[in-house]
C-alpha cells in the first residue's frame, strides 16, 4: 500500500514526535497474521500474512510457529520500505494467558514465558508478544512491546465467580479487545466518560461474548465456549447431566469433544453451516428449519443480556452489538425486539482489533493511560 503520510527519519528517543507515533500491529490467527503499521491514526500500510498448510501441518504446538511467522511480519516490513527501527512502538494481540484487568501491558519475561507455556489455552494470539519481542530483540532495538485488553481480561466481580461446582468457578474470557473499545466509542458519541456508564455489550461473530460493564469494569460475562448463547460454531450453554452421558457413552476423549463443542456446534450443528448470508438466503427460500434456528440464535442472545441486565438492577444506559454479526438486520432485529426495553441498542458492525490495539498503544505512550506491570507467578483474581 502507498504511503499517505509524510516519512519521517526516526532517530533518538527524544526526536520522536508521540503525538503520531509510529506502531507496528501483530494479530496472529490460526492460519494468518494480520500486520499493519499506523502513524498515527494514518495505516500506512495493512497486510493479512498467510501461512501455509504445510508450514501448519509441520507444527504440532502453536509456538513452533513463531520462527515464520515472525519472519513474515518482517518481510512485511521490508516491503514498505520500513524497519523495526522506525517504530515506537508494537502492539501485539493480547491472547488467553493470566487473568488480567483489562490495559495496556507492557511485554515482559513473566509474560513470555506464560505465553511460551502449556499451562494456557492453545491459541495463535498467545505467541503474538513472543513475536514482537523476537523482532525488536533479536535486531536490537529498544522498541517497547505491548498487549491490550488480551482475552483473558478478568473484571469480574466476587459474586460473578460463584457457580455450583467449586472446582469450577466461571472464569471470563471474551472478546474483550473489541467489546472495550465499542464501549469506549459509544461513550464518546454520547459525550459521557466510559467509566461513568452501565453498558452491555456483545460480540457475535464465529463464538459470541456478552459482557456487563460497570464502573469501566466487565463485571460479569458469558460466552459461547461456556455458558453463554449458542453461535455459527460454539454450542453454548449445554444441560450437564446431558453433556457428561453423551461423553460417557460415546467413550470421546477430550480433544475430540472439545472439536465438537467449539468448531461444530451452533449453526453448523444445526445447519451444516456457519456462515449467516447462506442462511439468510436460505430463509429467503422458505427454508422453515434455517429460519427456526437463526432465530433461536437471536433469542438466546437477547435472553443472556436481559439477564446480565440484572447485574446493573436493570440500569442500562446502551446495548452494544458488535462482531461480523452485527451486520445482519435480520438478526439484530430479532435481538433489538426483544432487548429494546433495557436501553438504546446500537450496532457497531464488524470486529476492529487492529485499531483497538494501535489506540491501547497511542493512549499509553501519550500518558493518558497508565502501562500496566503483567504478573509473575501466582495471580490472585480480580475483587
Amino acid at each position: 500500500m502507498e504511503e499517505t503520510a509524510p516519512h519521517r527519519s526516526w532517530g533518538r528517543k527524544g526526536d520522536r514526535n508521540l503525538t503520531t507515533p509510529i506502531i507496528l500491529v501483530i494479530n496472529p490467527g490460526s492460519t494468518s497474521t494480520r500486520t499493519a503499521l499506523f502513524q498515527g491514526e494514518c495505516r500506512l500500510a495493512e497486510q493479512e500474512l498467510v501461512c501455509s498448510p504445510e508450514q501448519i501441518v509441520r507444527c504440532s504446538r502453536i509456538t513452533d510457529q513463531i520462527g515464520f511467522r515472525t519472519e513474515q511480519v518482517g518481510s512485511f516490513l521490508g516491503g514498505i520500505g520500513r524497519t523495526i527501527s522506525d517504530c515506537d512502538a508494537v502492539a501485539a494481540r493480547g491472547g488467553p494467558l493470566r487473568p488480567v484487568p483489562s490495559g495496556v501491558y507492557r511485554v515482559n519475561e513473566a509474560m513470555l514465558a506464560d505465553a511460551r507455556s502449556d499451562a494456557f489455552i492453545e491459541h495463535a494470539s498467545k505467541i503474538a508478544c513472543i513475536m514482537a519481542d523476537a523482532l525488536c530483540r533479536e535486531r536490537g532495538v529498544g522498541v517497547p512491546c505491548f498487549i491490550v485488553d488480551p482475552v483473558s481480561t478478568d473484571e469480574f466481580a466476587g459474586i460473578s465467580r460463584i457457580s455450583g461446582l467449586k472446582e469450577l468457578p466461571r472464569k471470563s474470557m471474551v472478546h474483550a479487545l473489541n467489546m472495550k473499545r465499542t464501549a469506549r466509542q459509544f461513550a464518546r458519541k454520547i459525550g459521557r466518560p466510559y467509566e461513568s456508564l452501565n453498558l452491555i455489550t456483545a460480540h457475535l461473530g464465529g463464538g459470541a461474548s456478552i459482557a456487563v460493564h460497570e464502573g469501566g469494569r466487565m463485571i460479569d460475562s458469558v460466552d459461547a465456549n461456556g455458558d453463554g448463547p449458542f453461535s455459527p460454531e460454539r454450542c453454548g450453554g449445554l444441560r450437564a447431566d446431558s453433556l457428561a452421558r453423551m461423553v460417557a457413552e460415546n467413550g470421546e476423549d477430550f480433544s475430540e469433544i472439545g472439536k465438537r463443542i467449539t468448531r461444530q456446534g451452533g449453526l453448523m450443528s444445526h445447519l451444516g453451516t456457519t456462515d449467516a448470508r447462506e442462511v439468510e438466503c436460505r430463509i429467503g427460500a422458505g427454508d422453515k428449519l434455517a429460519e427456526l434456528v437463526f432465530e433461536a440464535m437471536a433469542y438466546n442472545v437477547a435472553k443472556h443480556i436481559c439477564a446480565l441486565s440484572a447485574v446493573v438492577s436493570g440500569r442500562v444506559d446502551g446495548v452494544l452489538l458488535t462482531g461480523g454479526l452485527a451486520r445482519s438486520e435480520m438478526f439484530c432485529g430479532w435481538i433489538r425486539r426483544r432487548v429494546e426495553f433495557l436501553g438504546p441498542v446500537e450496532l457497531y458492525p464488524g470486529e476492529h482489533e487492529m485499531i483497538a490495539l494501535r489506540e491501547g498503544v497511542a493512549r499509553a505512550l501519550a500518558g493518558e493511560e497508565a502501562i500496566r506491570i503483567y504478573p509473575k507467578g501466582e495471580v490472585e483474581q480480580t475483587p
